[in-house]
């Protein structure tokens, strides 16, 4: 059987390390810290007690072939976005190649559970409305934490709610279908974020707050790290 391969989990651990080691902190602008440690605090309550518990038997259930595939069906799926806010972005070439790798993983790749584009080196972009945004010059907005949701901005908070209604699962129905997509969404994710826990240290707030904007800076830069030692010359 071959073995299904999910680059996901590989492009988040990348990331986290990228917020560790390249990343820089930013200012301390954040005047709803008070409210956003509060539910950061309940966040990390649900998540102990709840969240986290279920993604470990998640993990501890499905095989990693399994997994990989759940990934790859999700992934899949962002393509659509994906290829959307490219176009948005005047990215045609990127929203093109998305709609291929759409194409070619939905059919080829049984629905997306494979990732036929991936090894034939058509990657994907990683785009979204919040990135779009940035595009447009709308500013970020004031660093704030989502109950159940996490780190977020303003701007990212309303990105983040077009992107729901743009994914396709929303063509569901009945509801029941969408929260089922939705809920195993949610802990693969958490089942992949569970062999980089040990990375966090220090103050878990001001850790998650410059790693999600030193993340988000990242993609809207579209890679490109910013030296910040360019400035003292």
């Amino acid at each position: 059987m071959a073995k299904i391969v999910s680059w996901r989990p590989l492009r988040l651990i990348k990331l986290v390390f990228l917020c560790l080691f390249v990343g820089h902190a930013f200012a301390n602008d954040d005047p709803l810290e008070a409210g956003n440690r509060k539910i950061h605090g309940f966040n990390e309550y649900a998540d102990a007690k709840f969240l986290r518990p279920i993604a470990k038997i998640y993990e501890r259930t499905l095989p990693t072939n399994l997994r990989s595939g759940v990934t790859n069906f999700f992934s899949n799926l962002e393509s659509v976005n994906n290829a959307l806010n490219s176009a948005l972005q005047m990215k045609i070439g990127e929203s093109l190649q998305e709609l291929t790798r759409f194409c070619l993983n939905t059919t080829i790749g049984i629905g997306g559970f494979f990732d036929p584009a991936s090894r034939l080196t058509i990657t994907d972009s990683d785009e979204d409305f919040g990135q779009t945004f940035s595009v447009w010059g709308i500013g970020r907005g004031n660093y704030i934490v989502l109950p159940f949701f996490g780190p977020s901005t303003v701007k990212d908070a309303v990105g983040s709610s077009l992107d729901f209604i743009a994914n396709p699962t929303r063509l569901y129905n009945p509801t029941e279908q969408q929260l089922f997509f939705s809920a195993t969404d949610v802990v693969n994710n958490r089942a992949e974020l569970l062999p980089v826990e040990n990375v966090v240290f220090g103050d878990k707030y001001l850790f998650y707050k410059n790693a999600y904007l030193q993340r988000r800076e990242f993609l809207e830069l579209d890679g490109q790290v910013v030296d910040s030692f360019d400035d003292e010359f």
